[in-house]
């Protein structure tokens, strides 16, 4: 009579006797690489926000040591079988993103079989990438996403993607057949193992005397177990880095049963769908930001002149803001709840475009040089806002006014489906991320109509 299967629980995963979970043969790999796990939490797919996540089995004070990866056991174009042609042809691997050394290096290992990470990668099957935006079709992210800044966020992402893989990429594929070959390394495979890479890597935080300009930056790296944890702006965990090891540790106590979160950094909601395929639901994202483009405030500043000579005036004016590099045609006025992250450049920006004639001639010729002598430097706020010069105001509240042109909808019809559970439930998690994100930001900048109205 043959014998029942037996099933039994590993993290939160079922598993057959003699088939091991991935999670288990993961677990068995980071105990052989040196990773040391507290036996105080565990790796699970059971209730946490996303398919992984790490939950505490007892409670844990600030300060607890959750795990500790050693250096060996990362990823990057440092630790792969690759090393040594990465090396070799570094100096044709140079990209604006920096990824192409890990990106090749990825590749390589994960469609090699006996790859040191193999147990590291069967934690996603076929590799299948973060449902980021990326990925969804034009249609759908225009219909969901207008407005947000994703919609040009991708559109940028994939033309990058594309040349980078063209030029630089596939040439390096075909100068060495013996390690690549384009059938097998694609540019599929390239674009999910850049979304891999976007929602999944870290970077390893400058020194201060490092982070000057025209210092390179350093390139991301692949993180194992520290990347199975889930992101919110209140977090309970934070990652530390070592010359040794890289340490996750609680940042305030944690209950048994609770999921310890790290964070990504300080991202709102459009960044975390962006990169990392999801977003927060209002009003847990302490992070949120609106958008106001620069090229907006220029807009708002041309929609009010009557004369050819004022249009030129305002040129004038925005151009040599930009020879200030206060503007650029892709930057933009980023404004959080309480305040706006970007207070020099609109500062600058509403005092030139709202100058008399002859206050602006005399800025011009001091090149922008002005006795600031005794003033310091302080964070633009709410009330801030509220005291600005009535010109000024009035120039911020059009600009407002233009972005929420952008949107498809307004923010009347986003709160009536935030606010009907069932409606909400009924749409797809696309649908609700999207939805979060667009609520987000127009709430911004109404709140900035309030702010900047007569």
């Amino acid at each position: 009579m043959s014998a029942e299967a037996k099933k039994r629980k590993v993290d939160g995963e079922a598993e057959h006797c003699g088939s091991p979970s991935p999670v288990s043969r993961f677990l068995t790999w980071c105990e052989k690489m040196g990773l040391e796990l507290n036996p105080k939490v565990y790796i699970s797919t059971q209730g946490t926000v996303s398919k992984y996540g790490m939950l505490a089995r007892e409670d844990l004070p600030v300060g607890e040591l959750l795990f500790s990866v050693p250096r060996s056991a990362l990823l990057s174009q440092h630790m792969t079988k690759i090393q040594d042609l990465l090396e070799k042809e570094q100096d044709s691997l140079h990209s604006p993103s920096g990824w192409v050394p890990l990106l090749l290096s990825l590749l390589y290992e994960v469609t090699d079989s006996s790859s040191l990470w193999a147990p590291y990668f069967s934690l996603w099957p076929e590799l299948d990438p973060p449902d980021l935006p990326m990925f969804w079709s034009e249609d759908e992210r225009a219909q969901l996403l207008q407005g947000t800044g994703v919609v040009e966020a991708v559109r940028k992402d994939l033309e990058s993607m594309e040349e980078e893989y063209n030029s630089i990429v596939m040439p390096f594929i075909r100068r060495n057949p013996d390690r690549f070959c384009p059938e097998k390394h694609t540019i599929d495979l390239y674009k999910r193992l850049v979304a891999f890479v976007m929602a999944y890597s870290f970077q390893e935080p400058m020194e201060e005397e490092e982070d000057d300009l025209g210092k390179e930056v350093l390139p991301p790296m692949m993180v194992p177990v520290a990347d199975l944890l889930n992101h919110v702006a209140q977090h309970n965990a934070h990652l530390e880095f070592t010359p040794e090891c890289l340490r996750m540790t609680t940042t305030c106590p944690v209950l048994a049963g609770q999921e310890l979160f790290n964070t990504y950094g300080q991202m709102a909601n459009w960044q975390l769908l962006h990169m990392y395929g999801f977003a927060e639901p209002h009003p847990q994202n302490i992070n949120e930001t609106a958008d106001i483009q620069m090229v907006t405030l220029r807009e708002a500043a041309l929609q009010a002149v009557e004369s050819a000579a004022e249009r030129a005036q305002v040129q004038e004016r925005w151009d040599f803001l930009c020879h200030m590099e206060m503007v650029g045609e892709e930057g933009a006025f980023v404004f959080g709840s309480e305040e706006v992250m970007t207070e020099e450049e609109l500062s600058a920006s509403l005092k030139v475009l709202c100058m008399s004639a002859e206050e602006f001639a005399e800025y011009k010729e001091n090149d922008g040089w002005e006795d600031d002598e005794g003033e310091e430097e302080q964070t633009m706020t709410n009330q801030d806002i509220r005291r600005l010069p009535a010109s000024w105001r009035m120039l911020l509240h059009a600009s407002a006014k233009l972005t929420l042109k952008a949107y498809a909808a307004d923010l009347c019809a986003d709160k009536a489906m935030l606010s009907e559970p069932v409606a909400y439930a009924s749409l797809s998690h696309r649908g609700r991320y999207s939805l979060q994100v667009r609520y987000g930001q127009k709430r911004i900048l109404h709140q900035l109509l309030e702010l900047t109205g007569s």
